[in-house]
């Protein structure tokens, strides 16, 4: 009888669960269980429905300085909660004067994708980090404890984007550049290895494990999802990923000190312009043994007794050429191999290339590497865009032949243009072959360009670059940035292009906050990246959430209006 009881209660218990899973959150039996060690949110929502919005810390907390970790929570630093949806700005910026779409419908979908960029993929326990810049104030690039745990929010991002993928298909995803943060092997071995749905341990050097246990802290190894195997990604280059914290060569000094132990020594980060050619600083670590990633190693050399070291030596920390990082891309199980860049390519660094997403549709992606060389004269930090001839001979090529063959087109770049006076621009470095200006005004010549998309100033805005011709409204674009996955807002856009029934396109530009759970690795960043904002006072653009959605016309010639009405999948509702 207590048999037949026990085997009742082990049916009932067993059928419990089965219901709660069934009943309850799918994306848990399908990525916690068997899949993901970080299972997202239940539910995934993008800035349309629901926005991510800091709580102002409370007016009676002391000012902190941002590695006083342990203390966010304690006086209010971090806090947010969720705001209302954020709707689609309307922008008819480009289109002839008193177009208004009031009475237009939506015809049909052209393409639809995804864009990361500023992932910043960071081994925080590297000895030859820039910490001694931001951890009392000053730069939050040098530190912000969200360091800690960039690859638990990159497997976050890239679980909501697989969830999203369900509802809607994604046709491709492109990642636009810094997708490493301090120019290491490890670095961007992890970066691939989630994106490939890997078993990522993000400790370097020794083992540690702050809090006992799995799961449960930053250093822990984890089963990354992987981005579903059917989306395309691809890849632009950016400053980062090839120069020491995105801008500096690195020297034999740096080099050597990335493979050992001891902590970089150099010049003064803010004064001293040869950096890492002088000394007389230690730029600091992360204690990988302690819960909130303490600070170790830093300050003036005068202020230690001896060199600071961090805990062990780890040779895969190796800085890497741009090379050797275009060349890591074939090391991969996701698609395409290489994930765009061509092998003839490697050798030279040349890190351009272009794709048609979909054969059926009439849409080009050129992916344009616009930052400096390192054969560039060190005039400053390589930081900068820049175009030498042969890039811009290329650019143009691609442009000219999309144009002659009618295709719609889309440049991806990791810096953005901007739509500012000669000379003012504080992106464009003086010396690029080609200025900003040139090329601006180069792309005002073709009627097919739709947009330029880009990261590196880690905020979402829109910028319209209008005909320098009234009479031709087509020639006007869209200039689209995307925030960063490692300051807040922490947000991926999703681009979705339809055709109008005027024949007009309109481009749907929609900012999507990661759906972190409750108590993961990933929400604790987010609520270090908000109290880094707040601790920086580092100013929301825009506020209050830091996204920016929007609904972008664009203008097509008399030509490409007639061409455009035999493509897409026909939209019932929108």
């Amino acid at each position: 009888m207590e048999t037949m009881k026990e085997k009742v209660k082990i049916g009932i218990l067993v059928a419990a669960f089965f219901i709660a899973v069934i009943g309850g959150s799918v994306l848990f039996l399908n990525n916690g269980m068997f899949g993901s060690s970080y299972p997202i949110d239940s539910k995934v929502y993008s800035t349309l429905e629901r926005t991510v919005i800091p709580i102002p810390v409370p007016s009676g907390s002391p000012a902190l300085y941002p590695y006083q970790v342990a203390n966010y929570s304690e006086y209010g630093y971090g806090a947010w909660k969720f705001g209302e949806g954020l709707g689609y700005d309307n922008r008819l910026d480009i289109m002839p004067a008193g177009y208004t779409n009031t009475s237009v419908t939506k015809t049909a979908r052209l393409l639809n994708f995804f864009a990361m960029t500023d992932v910043h993929i960071t081994d925080k326990e590297t000895p030859a980090q820039g910490i001694y810049a931001g951890y009392k104030g000053g730069n939050p690039s040098g530190y912000s404890a969200v360091m800690l745990s960039t690859t638990q929010v990159l497997d976050a991002a890239v679980q909501t984007v697989n969830a999203f993928h369900k509802q809607k298909p994604f046709d491709f995803g492109i990642f636009l550049g810094d997708a490493i943060n301090g120019n290491q092997h490890n670095e961007l071995r992890w970066y691939i290895d989630v994106l490939d749905g890997k078993t990522i341990n993000p400790d370097s050097g020794a083992k540690d494990d702050p809090v006992p246990g799995p799961h449960n802290d930053y250093q822990d190894e984890f089963k990354a999802a992987g981005l579903d195997k059917s989306i395309k990604w691809y890849q632009a280059l950016g400053n980062h990923d090839q120069f020491w914290l995105g801008s500096n060569v690195p020297n034999d000094y740096l080099k050597q000190t990335l493979s050992g132990k001891n902590l970089l020594n150099m010049g003064d980060q803010f004064n001293d312009p040869f950096l890492l050619d002088s000394r007389g600083f230690y730029m600091g670590s992360i204690d990988g043994r302690t819960p909130y990633g303490d600070v170790i190693g830093v300050g003036p050399v005068k202020d230690f007794k001896e060199p600071p070291k961090v805990l062990a030596a780890d040779p895969n920390r190796h800085a890497i050429s741009r090379s050797e990082w275009m060349g890591e891309f074939f090391t991969t199980t996701s698609s395409p191999k290489g994930h765009g860049f061509n092998r003839s390519d490697v050798a030279t660094g040349f890190a351009c290339y272009s794709f048609e997403p979909k054969q059926d549709i009439p849409i080009k992606v050129i992916v344009l590497d616009n930052t400096q060389r390192d054969t560039d004269p060190n005039v400053g930090p390589y930081m900068y865009a820049s175009l030498d001839k042969a890039r811009y001979d290329w650019l143009v090529n691609e442009l000219d032949t999309g144009q002659a063959d009618s295709k719609l087109m889309i440049i991806a770049a990791h810096i953005p243009i901007r739509n500012e006076p000669v000379n003012s621009s504080k992106l464009w470095t003086a010396i690029s072959p080609v200025s900003e200006q040139k090329l601006v005004d180069k792309l005002h010549t073709y009627p097919n360009l739709l947009m330029w998309i880009s990261g590196h100033v880690h905020r979402n805005t829109v910028t319209a670059f209008k005909s320098p011709d009234p009479s031709r409204p087509e020639l006007g674009f869209w200039g689209v940035e995307t925030s960063s996955l490692r300051d807040f807002p922490q947000q991926f856009r999703m681009f979705e292009i339809v055709r109008n029934s005027d024949n007009t396109v309109s481009i749907f530009a929609t900012d999507v906050d990661p759906a972190v759970r409750e108590g993961s690795i990933a929400e604790k960043s987010r609520s270090y990246a908000i109290a880094a904002q707040q601790i920086f006072n580092a100013t929301i653009v825009p506020m209050p959430s830091g996204a920016y959605n929007a609904e972008l016309v664009k203008q097509l010639t008399p030509e490409m209006q007639v061409k455009i009405q035999k493509f897409g999948t026909p939209i019932t509702s929108f």
